[in-house]
């Protein structure tokens, strides 16, 4: 029987052993999409307690919390941090075969030296000891993205943000980089009409314009698409339902721009046609600054009316989808690849079912310009575990080329799951292994080393065009 989660945790042979240590495991981290808040990394924020850092916003345990019964005042309500934890601890051990299991004990073990398993019985000696060890200068934000090799960070940032924050950083960095991630989902959402023209009425005020017209309103995302390149941006990024690939005309969108600025409401067809109009614009841009897009696609958003209503969005709520994606990703990616504006193109399916007709998808519009051009985007959110990140993989090594994928992100709003690459990456020598082991790949260490750090790093590297953007 092997011990629980040491040093060759996830590593089933020698094989796997070799390769991880002595390949993958000391590699740089490029996490080129999260949702870390840029203010606490300018601020290079020291965080109060554990509660703070850890639960705070976290809705996959807000989810468990729930499904063991605790009271929403513990979760999202007003209880104390040290109340807080001890429920988190409570229900720790329920959580077992559960990727948060796996999570939080490698953060504890990372981040703050504890091997403890995390219990009710244990929760206020933890509590303490992390507290205390936050409590040091290098446990702020900085301190803790340095001590997991972070070199680059990309952010989620929206049209309207100021960048201020990516600004202050740059006057006092740390050791990484951040860039900002250029994330329209607002500008291209007209099923609500008033949240709608509130958000077109911030953004003239934000570009300095006035917006009466659609070319106004495409001006005015332009000139923040551009305001973003200057800021060290060369990354997009949508969440989407699917992807938006309506066949419509300029003067069609001209009247639906029309129609919503005059407050009247949109059919479906014409809010299609919108979202189509908008994606493609959008894309068009990042293709003519050698942005890569990403695309997050196949989430049921706010599916809870009544916690939406209580408790607002991102609170735990979403779910995996089951939309039909294969019809509309053709027409959309053949669309830019016709025009020769296809840029470098990630895409992230939450539906695993789906899977194969991703990675199949990734290779009609590959054109021998770039290695990798349009990747099958890392096991995304639901499938951020070991069977998820699993299946991920093998479709895309049965479909695409493996040696190609740009690899692992956190996706995450924590400064504390970055262990998560670290979790991918036993993960993959571990699948690399078995098949050396099994003799379907050759004993061949030296290249397949060399593999597995392209895809944990150097792919990444080389891909994301960050070097011109200092």
């Amino acid at each position: 029987m092997k011990p629980f989660l040491d040093e060759n945790f996830l590593l089933q042979s020698q094989v796997a052993v070799e390769l991880y240590h002595d390949y993958a495991k000391d590699l740089p981290i490029i996490d080129y999409h999260n949702h870390l808040p840029p203010n606490e990394v300018a601020s290079n924020k020291q965080f109060s307690n554990i509660t703070e850092i850890w639960l705070q916003g976290d809705h996959y345990k807000w989810r468990a919390m729930r499904a063991n019964g605790i009271d929403e005042k513990y979760i999202t309500g007003n209880s104390s941090d040290l109340d807080k934890f001890k429920k988190w601890a409570e229900t720790v051990p329920y959580t077992l075969r559960n990727p948060l299991y796996h999570w939080t004990h490698l953060e504890l073990q990372r981040y703050f030296g504890i091997h403890d398993l995390l219990s009710a019985d244990n929760a206020n000696q933890v509590f303490e000891k992390a507290n205390q060890n936050l409590s040091k200068p290098n446990m702020s934000v900085h301190g803790l993205l340095e001590q997991m090799k972070v070199e680059t960070i990309c952010t989620t940032d929206d049209p309207i943000d100021s960048l201020e924050f990516h600004q202050a950083y740059l006057k006092n960095p740390g050791k990484f980089n951040m860039f900002p991630a250029f994330r329209p989902d607002k500008a291209m959402a007209p099923e609500n009409k008033e949240a709608f023209n509130q958000y077109v009425n911030k953004l003239a005020e934000v570009a300095n314009t006035e917006i009466n017209s659609l070319q106004d309103y495409l001006d005015a995302l332009k000139s923040r698409h551009d305001y973003f390149a200057e800021n060290g941006c060369c990354v997009s990024d949508h969440g989407l339902s699917h992807l938006y690939a309506e066949d419509y005309t300029e003067s069609e969108i001209n009247a639906i721009f029309k129609k919503l600025r005059s407050g009247n409401n949109l059919n479906l067809e014409e809010v299609n046609k919108f979202k189509s109009a908008l994606l493609i614009q959008f894309a068009e841009w990042d293709h003519e600054k050698n942005w890569v897009q990403q695309f997050h696609v196949g989430a049921f958003r706010n599916t809870n009316s009544g916690s939406l209503q209580k408790l607002g969005p991102d609170t735990g709520f979403d779910s995996i989808g089951d939309y039909s994606q294969g019809l509309s990703l053709v027409k959309f990616l053949d669309r830019l690849s016709a025009n020769d504006k296809l840029g470098k193109t990630i895409l992230y399916n939450l539906n695993a079912s789906d899977n194969d007709l991703f990675a199949a998808m990734c290779g009609n519009f590959n054109d021998g310009s770039i290695a990798g051009k349009i990747q099958f985007g890392s096991a995304w959110w639901y499938h951020d575990q070991k069977d998820g990140m699993t299946k991920q993989i093998n479709s895309l090594s049965n479909i695409g080329l493996i040696s190609r994928f740009v690899g692992m992100l956190t996706d995450s709003r924590s400064f504390l799951s970055f262990p998560r690459h670290e979790y991918f990456r036993r993960l993959l020598c571990n699948i690399f292994a078995e098949d050396i082991v099994n003799g379907e790949l050759p004993h061949d260490i030296k290249w397949i080393g060399k593999i597995i750090q392209d895809i944990c790093y150097y792919n990444a590297k080389a891909y994301f065009p960050f070097n011109n953007q200092k």
